[in-house]
């Protein structure tokens, strides 16, 4: 899995949403799309955040406005990204260590392009053939 990339597994088809959208336009776009988690750029295509279906316990829990409350109240910052030439096994170490099921992908020139989740990579693995014994 070392000669494997990340950009190989990736799902680059994205939903991001800005800093200002509200949690439940945020929650409808995950539920439209079947997604667990949105990613929050700026209007330049920057990662500012992700929002997860984790973060929604805690939004339930705080019993908050919805309808009143930006992501930007509850997306985690500061978030830990891969890269598309780096080896799966790599991201997939870094995932389990952190506790993420996401991992944006992103880009020096482009910004984010992708996001490597736990499903891409169970998707992956199930189909990936065992070398037969020489």
């Amino acid at each position: 899995m070392d000669d494997i990339f990340v950009a190989r597994v990736m799902s680059s088809s994205l939903t991001t949403v800005s800093p200002e959208t509200l949690v439940e336009d945020a929650a409808q776009e995950m539920l439209a799309n079947e997604i667990g988690s949105v990613i929050v750029v700026d209007d330049d295509g920057g990662l500012e955040g992700i929002l997860t279906t984790t973060d929604f316990v805690q939004i339930v829990a705080e019993r908050k406005p919805k309808d009143q409350t930006p992501v930007s109240t509850y997306m985690s910052q500061n978030v830990t990204t891969g890269r598309a030439q780096e080896s799966i096994r790599d991201a997939a170490d870094t995932m389990v260590e952190e506790g993420f099921h996401h991992l944006p992908i992103v880009d020096d020139d482009e910004g984010v392009i992708g996001i490597l989740t736990t499903s891409d990579l169970a998707s992956y693995l199930s189909h990936a053939q065992t070398p037969s014994p020489e």
